[in-house]
C-alpha cells in the first residue's frame, strides 16, 4: 500500500467520524443529559415536585411586598430587671447562734449576721409579633423571663409599657399586651404547609438595631435541640419541633417573626446554632401552629392546656439491631416505639401496648420525637385523636382521649393553684416596698382553709418575695409562677421582723 492510499484511508475515516458525531448531536438536540440517563423524560422525583417537561425554573422571588406587610407588625421589646439584694439567711431561723441567749446583739451579728450581695440592674432586648389589633404580642419566654419592666416600641417609634399576660417555658413562649387599638398585626399561616427549600424571611431587632429583614430557605423541619425546659427545670418536659432556616438571626431576633413570601407568620424565631453566640449558619423558629395554640390557651385560660398521649417512647430508628431482633421489628422500621405505657394514660385505655410502633397521629405520619410532640401539643386534655400503630406487622387505628399530666381531663386555670393555697392576696404597694427595702412582693392578707393553713405556720401579713427561685413582685407574677406546679417553696418575710422564711408546700390532690 503506497502513501497515497494510506492518506486516502485516513481522510475517509476522519470524515466518517465527524459526520457521525455531528449527526448524533443534531438527533439528540444538543441535550445536556449524561450518558445512562433517559433523555427527554423527567425522573419521577422531578415530576412529583411539579416540574414539567421543557420548562425553566421559576423566576426569582420578590420579597418586597411581604416585607412591607410584616415590618409594621414586628416590635422591639426592651426589659429591665431591677437590682436585687440576695442574702444567705437559712430559712426559718436566725443565723446568729447566740441570739437565743443574748438577743440580736450587734456584736454577735457582725460575725454571724446574714451575708448579702447586690445583683445589679439588668437590661435586655428582643423582638415580638403583634397578633391582634388591640395589642396582644407573642414573644419568647426567655425574652421577658423575670423582667420587672417590659417596654414595647413599634416600628413607628411609639413606645408602650407592656403587661405580662402569661408564659410557658416548656414551649419558650410568652404573651404580653399593650394598651392600644387599630394596630397592624400578622396573619397566621400554616406551618404544616411549610416545605424544605421554601423561601422565608426573618424579621426582628437584632443587636439593638432597627427593624432588620433577612432572607433564607427552610433547611429542615421538626428539629429538637434540647433547649426548652419545664417550670421545674426538666428537659424532658420541654416541647421542641423547630423549623430550621439559614436566614441570618442574631441576639435580639428572639421572639421575632418568620414569615413566608405571602407575608404570613409561619414561626417565631427562638434560637441559633452557634459556638460564638452569633449567627453562623442556622437559626430555629417555633412553628406557628404550636404558637397559635399556646397563645390562645394563655389568653383564654391563663395557662397552657397541655395534653399527654400517655406513653414513654423512643424513635424506632434509634433502636439497636439487637433490640429490633428481640422485639421482632424489621430493621428499616420507622415510627415511634412505645417502650413504656402507664395504665392510667389515654393510650393504654385505647389499647396501645408496650412494643407497638406509632405511625400516625391524627393521620399525620410521625417518625421522630419532635414530630409526635408537635402533633400532640396542639390539643387539650379531653380531646380525642386517631392514632395509627403497628403491631406484629399489622396496622390498626384507635381513638385516644388525651389526658393531662395528672391522668384526668381537667383544664388548668391560672387562678386554680392560688385558690388551693387558701388565702387572699394583694400586690405590695410601691410605698411599702420602698419602706421595706424590696422591689415588690405579694401580701398574704388573710389565710383561710387550704394548703397554707394545713401545711404551714404562715400568718396574715406575710410578704411573698419568691416562688422557688422566681422573684415575685405582683399578684399576676405569683399566679404565673405557680402554673402547673405540684410542689413549690414560698419565700418571704414578716414586716418588722428580721430574717427570711421559706414554706415548702405540696399541691398534690
Amino acid at each position: 500500500m503506497n502513501i497515497k492510499s494510506v492518506l486516502t484511508t485516513v481522510a475517509i475515516s476522519a470524515t466518517t467520524t465527524l459526520a457521525v458525531v455531528f449527526g448524533y448531536e443534531q438527533w439528540n438536540g444538543g441535550s445536556d443529559y449524561l450518558q445512562g440517563q433517559n433523555n427527554g423524560t423527567l425522573p419521577s422525583n422531578y415530576r412529583l415536585a411539579g416540574f414539567a417537561e421543557g420548562t425553566n425554573p421559576p423566576a426569582a422571588v420578590d420579597f418586597t411586598q411581604a416585607s412591607v406587610a410584616a415590618i409594621p407588625a414586628v416590635v422591639h421589646i426592651k426589659t429591665k430587671t431591677n437590682a436585687k439584694k440576695v442574702t444567705n439567711n437559712l430559712p426559718g431561723f436566725r443565723s446568729n447562734p447566740f441570739s437565743e441567749f443574748f438577743g440580736d446583739d450587734d456584736f454577735f451579728n457582725q460575725f454571724f449576721g446574714p451575708r448579702s450581695m447586690i445583683i445589679p440592674e439588668q437590661k435586655a432586648s428582643g423582638s415580638g409579633v403583634l397578633i391582634s389589633d388591640d395589642g396582644y404580642i407573642v414573644t419568647n419566654n426567655h425574652v421577658v423571663d423575670k423582667a420587672d419592666e417590659i417596654t414595647v416600641t413599634l416600628n413607628n417609634k411609639k413606645s408602650f409599657k407592656a403587661k405580662l399576660i402569661g408564659t410557658d417555658p416548656s414551649y419558650d413562649l410568652a404573651v404580653i399586651k399593650i394598651e392600644s387599638n387599630g394596630l397592624p398585626y400578622l396573619i397566621y399561616g400554616n406551618s404544616d404547609d411549610v416545605k424544605i427549600g421554601q423561601w422565608v424571611l426573618a424579621i426582628g431587632y437584632p443587636l439593638n438595631l432597627e427593624t432588620t429583614v433577612t432572607a433564607g430557605i427552610i433547611s429542615a423541619k421538626a428539629r429538637s435541640l434540647g433547649l426548652n425546659k419545664d417550670k421545674n427545670g426538666n428537659v424532658q418536659g420541654g416541647v421542641e419541633s423547630y423549623i430550621q432556616t439559614d436566614a441570618a438571626v442574631n441576639m435580639g431576633n428572639s421572639g421575632g417573626a418568620l414569615i413566608n413570601t405571602d407575608g404570613k407568620l409561619i414561626g417565631v424565631n427562638s434560637a441559633i446554632a452557634s459556638p460564638t453566640g452569633y449567627y453562623s449558619g442556622y437559626s430555629y423558629a417555633i412553628p406557628v401552629n404550636i404558637v397559635r395554640k399556646v397563645v390562645d390557651d394563655i389568653i383564654e385560660y391563663g395557662a397552657v392546656q397541655r395534653a399527654y398521649l400517655g406513653i414513654g417512647f423512643v424513635n424506632a430508628s434509634d433502636l439497636t439491631e439487637d433490640q429490633k431482633d428481640k422485639q421482632g421489628i424489621p430493621s428499616n422500621t420507622q415510627g415511634i416505639y412505645v417502650d413504656n405505657i402507664p395504665k392510667d394514660g389515654g393510650a393504654y385505655a385505647a389499647g396501645i401496648r408496650k412494643g407497638d410502633i406509632i405511625k400516625k397521629i391524627n393521620s399525620i405520619p410521625v417518625i421522630s420525637s419532635a414530630e409526635i410532640q408537635e402533633q400532640v401539643s396542639r390539643y387539650k386534655p379531653g380531646d380525642k385523636i386517631p392514632v395509627t400503630y403497628e403491631r406484629n406487622g399489622k396496622e390498626a387505628t384507635v381513638t385516644v382521649t388525651l389526658r393531662n399530666k395528672s391522668g384526668n381531663y381537667e383544664l388548668v386555670r391560672k387562678d386554680a393553684v392560688i385558690d388551693r393555697l387558701g388565702a387572699e392576696f394583694a400586690t405590695l404597694e410601691p410605698s411599702r416596698a420602698k419602706e421595706y427595702g424590696v422591689d415588690g412582693g405579694v401580701v398574704v392578707t388573710r389565710i383561710k382553709e387550704g394548703a397554707l393553713n394545713d401545711q404551714t405556720r404562715m400568718k396574715d401579713g406575710f410578704v411573698i418575695l419568691k416562688v422557688d427561685d422566681e422573684n415575685i413582685n405582683s399578684l399576676e407574677q405569683l399566679k404565673t409562677a405557680m402554673q402547673s406546679k405540684k410542689t413549690l417553696t414560698i419565700s418571704g418575710f414578716y414586716p418588722g421582723y428580721d430574717g427570711l422564711y421559706q414554706y415548702p408546700i405540696s399541691l398534690d390532690e
